[in-house]
């Protein structure tokens, strides 16, 4: 049942005890006094909650001692059971489980996500990125602060060690588009790596590498992608330097916010009706999307003809208006 997945060990065991003397007191008083499973119901009841109203009967010596066991027995589990509800609720527990249990079936019904693991720095520039482009995605870390700025800011999170396979799962990394681990230290981006490596062979990983020999460590562990923030930020502040506009024209269709130009990469997904057809015939004569390059078996191909033969795993990137980059994204 739902609401027991998210009732705390203590509370359940409370109340089972206090069914527990209300099943003992109504069998007690049907094999002493006789009487019917109603009626011993009844009085059991009543005496738990000392609000009385008469026995049905009366009551024998044995029935009179057996009451006495029962308001004994049943106002200690009655006041237990109720002391142990009324803390859960005054102390926002309720809130706060019902609360993850609402959060763990949003990210059970995600698929093709990214899996986020850390929200430092570099992890909410990341998301930040993610829901300027409306890309859905899941947060995984260990700190319970950078947790809770992730909830503050509307994401989805799973809290845990990304490095354990049960945490992935959790996050949904068998329904998963991606993974990107953005940790502070190199080694829990290695092992969050091997982790998601081993439940998702076909995964598609970036890795952050802080420092420069931990690449190699990354590349084994099985990153598709290494990127060390210091070396991105160098040669940015290089690139600006010497090509201000050329570095303003890059950040300008890759914004995600900008309504003019958009660039974009596509895939040639399997049993596509386009693997062998041209690429003119794909982009249509009223596109106005340009094919800047096409990968293929790791191969870059730079303004391809448009006579190019498509083969099932193609990569496209493309540049034009949104809603023509939009439109060839609906042909594939």
């Amino acid at each position: 049942m739902p609401f027991l997945s998210v009732v705390p060990r203590q509370i359940l065991v409370a109340i089972v005890l206090l069914f527990a003397v209300i099943a003992v007191g109504t069998c007690g008083y049907m094999g002493i006094e006789g009487w019917t499973p109603f009626d011993s119901l009844y009085m059991t009841i009543t005496t738990i909650t000392t609000v009385g109203g008469g026995e049905p009967a009366p009551l024998s010596l044995a029935g009179r001692c057996w009451t006495l066991i029962v308001i004994v027995l049943g106002v200690g589990a009655a006041t237990y059971t109720f002391l142990a509800l009324g803390e859960y609720v005054l102390e926002g527990q309720l809130g706060t489980d019902v609360g993850k249990r609402r959060m763990q079936a949003r990210v059970r019904a995600l698929s093709e996500h990214f899996v986020l693991c850390g929200y430092g720095r570099v992890g909410r520039e990341i998301a930040r990125e993610f829901t300027a482009e409306n890309v859905r995605f899941v947060v995984i870390d260990l700190k319970a602060d950078s947790l809770e700025a992730a909830t503050r800011a509307g994401y989805l999170t799973v809290a845990g060690n990304a490095s354990d396979v049960d945490v992935l799962r959790e996050a949904g990394i068998d329904r998963a588009r991606g993974l990107i681990t953005a940790t502070d230290v190199d080694a829990d981006n290695v092992y969050v790596t091997l982790s998601a490596r081993v439940l998702r062979p076909d995964i598609f990983i970036v890795a952050r590498g802080n420092q420069a020999g931990s690449h190699a460590k990354l590349r084994l562990a099985g990153a598709n992608r290494i990127i060390s923030p210091y070396d991105i930020g160098g040669k940015r502040m290089a690139s600006l330097a010497m090509r201000p506009t050329a570095v303003d024209f890059i950040d300008t269709i890759l914004e995600a916010g900008n309504t003019d130009l958009l660039l974009e990469d596509l895939t040639i997904p399997p049993d596509s009706r386009w693997a062998g057809k041209t690429l003119a015939a794909l982009i249509g004569p009223a596109n106005e999307a340009m094919v800047l390059a096409l990968k293929r078996n790791n191969i870059m191909t730079f303004r391809p003809p448009g006579d190019t033969t498509l083969e099932i795993g193609d990569e496209i990137v493309a540049a034009g208006p949104r809603d023509s980059i939009r439109a060839l994204e609906e042909r594939l």
